[in-house]
C-alpha cells in the first residue's frame, strides 16, 4: 500500500511486521500535549541506461530546468519559492506519454538525486489531498536512538511542511520550515499520477528522515483504517483529547521502530 510513496530512499516500509515495543517518549524538551492547547486557538486556520533520444531530451530538459530553479531559491538558498511542476520538467515533452512512462522518468531521474521522490496514483492522492482540506495540520514522531522527535505537518494547498515541534513552541509562527513535500497535481487527471519532489535543510533533516516523514503521510491520511485517520482528526478538530503516544503505538504496530534512525 506504501510503496507509492517509498521510491528513491532505504527506509524501511510502513508494511513491515509490528516492530519493537514502545520505547519511553523523550523530545528533547517538547512537549506535544503543552502543544495542543495552543493548537486549540488555531486549528480554524490554518537505473536502466539511457537509451532512446526521447528519454535523454527529457533528463536534459529536467536539469536545464533545475539550474534556473537553483537560481531562483529564496535568501535561505534552501527552498524555492512558487516552485512548479513548469519548473522542473517540459511539459510539453511528455504530452504523448502515458503515466507509466512518467512515472518511470521521473523515477530514474530522481533516483540520482539527495532528496526524495514519489509518484502516487490519482485516487490514493485525492483521498489525501481531500482530507488535509479539513485537517490541514498533524504531528509524525520520527524514531531516535532514544525515545522520538517530533515534527508538526501543515499543508498549505499541495505543499506539506514540516517543522519540528520543539522549534514551534519557541519560535512559534516564525519557525522555518525543515522539509517540504511538494505535489504537483497538473497530470492528475489525465495520466493519473500525482509527482512529489521535496526539498529540506540539510542541517536539520536528511534523505532517510524526510522518506520516513513521507511515508508518515501515507499512513496517516491515506489510510483506509478509520482508527488510524481519527488520531488526524483528532489533533485538528479535538487537541485537548489528542495523545502523542497514541501516534507512537500507530508507528509501532505500522513497524516503524527506533531503528530506522540507528545509523544517523
Amino acid at each position: 500500500m506504501l510503496t507509492s510513496l517509498v521510491c528513491n530512499s532505504h527506509c524501511l516500509s510502513l508494511d513491515n511486521e509490528q516492530g519493537n515495543e514502545i520505547t519511553r517518549c523523550n523530545n528533547h524538551g517538547a512537549n506535544p500535549q503543552e502543544f495542543n492547547a495552543r493548537l486549540e486557538k488555531r486549528i480554524e486556520v490554518k537505473r536502466e541506461p539511457l537509451g532512446h533520444s526521447k528519454q535523454a531530451e527529457f533528463v536534459k530538459v529536467m536539469e536545464q530546468e533545475l539550474e534556473k530553479r537553483d537560481k531562483q531559491a529564496d535568501g535561505s538558498g534552501r527552498f524555492t519559492k512558487d516552485k512548479t511542476l513548469g519548473s522542473i520538467l517540459n511539459l510539453d515533452l511528455i504530452q504523448d506519454n502515458s503515466g507509466e512512462e512518467i512515472a518511470e522518468l521521473w523515477r530514474q531521474y530522481y533516483a540520482t538525486k539527495d532528496t526524495i521522490s514519489a509518484v502516487i496514483p490519482a485516487h490514493i492522492f485525492e483521498v489525501i489531498f481531500n482530507r488535509a482540506k479539513s485537517n490541514p495540520a498533524f504531528l509524525y514522531a520520527l524514531p531516535q536512538k532514544e525515545g522520538y522527535e517530533f515534527f508538526l505537518g501543515q499543508w498549505s494547498d499541495h505543499e506539506l511542511h514540516f517543522t519540528s515541534l520543539i522549534n514551534v513552541q519557541t519560535m512559534g509562527e516564525h519557525a522555518p520550515s525543515q522539509l517540504i513535500l511538494y505535489h504537483y497535481s497538473d497530470l492528475q487527471k489525465d495520466k493519473g499520477v500525482v509527482l512529489m519532489t521535496a526539498e529540506m535543510d540539510p542541517k536539520f533533516m536528511t534523505v532517510h528522515l524526510a522518506q520516513c516523514l513521507a511515508n508518515q503521510v501515507q499512513l496517516f491520511y491515506g489510510t483506509q483504517r478509520q482508527e488510524t485517520f481519527r488520531l488526524v482528526e483528532t489533533f485538528n478538530h479535538k487537541p485537548t483529547d489528542f495523545k502523542h503516544t497514541a501516534v507512537i503505538a500507530e508507528l509501532e504496530q505500522s513497524g516503524i521502530n527506533p531503528a530506522l534512525t540507528s545509523g544517523n
